[in-house]
């Protein structure tokens, strides 16, 4: 299994005009960073968790030019906005793609695009292939995916653990028997929002003291905002085992 990092950053506390701050001006790429997402290949497939605004441009960053299944953790705006540009890969592979989501997901995606799930379907829209999810673990591709439930504030979103490979995004908070399915993961991917509290969001210290309850072999820390601060001196903080997951950032897991 191959892990593609297609973004790493927040809409939460990024400017959305010229700044000067040290994360906007760092000449380090690893500063540069797209709403949080990731592609994971198993066997020739690739499966994508979460189409944020930034999806179009993600995939062409990445040269990639097939997409099997998109995986969703929760609905908000951040994590869903690009599913429209999923119509260039039905094009291309002359079908639709494979949506695997929560009811609350997918009665969101029908309500934000409509058309594509329209009686009378305009020519060229998404092809959409719906799959409702819950906690229970299904097969995707011949492997299991075990989803992994999580607390965003009040609301639920859905973690993914496939094979040794774990990742979780937008938690706040996450209950024992929860635990209990991330337990043993060599790979765990998880939010880190900024180092100040915040409601919904893991704080670095608390993700980091998450990932010890884990122990994963490799800790890669995600969804961050410019609040964090720069990568490398972010990076020189963290415990053995532990990084700051960047944009393009690729790792094997089993």
């Amino acid at each position: 299994m191959t892990v593609t990092f297609l973004g790493t950053g927040t809409s939460q506390g990024v400017p959305v005009i010229a700044c000067d701050c040290p994360v906007c001006t760092s000449p380090d790429r690893k500063d540069n960073r797209l709403r949080s997402s990731v592609m994971v290949e198993l066997e020739g497939r690739n499966i994508v968790i979460d189409t944020g605004p930034d999806f179009r441009y993600q995939m062409l960053r990445q040269h990639v030019n097939r997409l099997d299944a998109v995986l969703f953790t929760h609905s908000h705006k951040d994590h869903v906005a690009g599913l429209d540009d999923v119509r260039a890969f039905n094009r291309q592979q002359g079908g639709a793609v494979d949506i695997y989501g929560s009811k609350d997901v997918h009665e969101a995606l029908q309500r934000e695009f409509y058309y594509a799930f329209s009686a009378k379907r305009y020519p060229g829209v998404p092809m959409l292939k719906l799959h409702e999810i819950n906690s229970d673990p299904f097969r995707l591709f011949g492997h299991q995916v075990i989803p992994i439930e999580v607390m965003h504030y009040m609301m639920p979103v859905l973690g993914f653990r496939i094979g040794d490979f774990t990742y979780i995004t937008d938690a706040k908070t996450v209950d024992d028997r929860q635990i209990e399915k991330i337990n043993g993961s060599k790979v765990l991917v998880v939010n880190a929002l900024q180092r100040e509290a915040h409601i919904s969001h893991f704080t670095l210290d608390e993700a980091v003291a998450f990932a010890q309850r884990i122990g994963a072999e490799r800790t890669y820390f995600t969804h961050i905002s410019h609040r964090l601060g720069l990568h490398a001196e972010v990076e020189r903080e963290l415990p053995h085992g532990m990084h700051l997951a960047y944009d393009g950032l690729q790792l094997t897991a089993s």
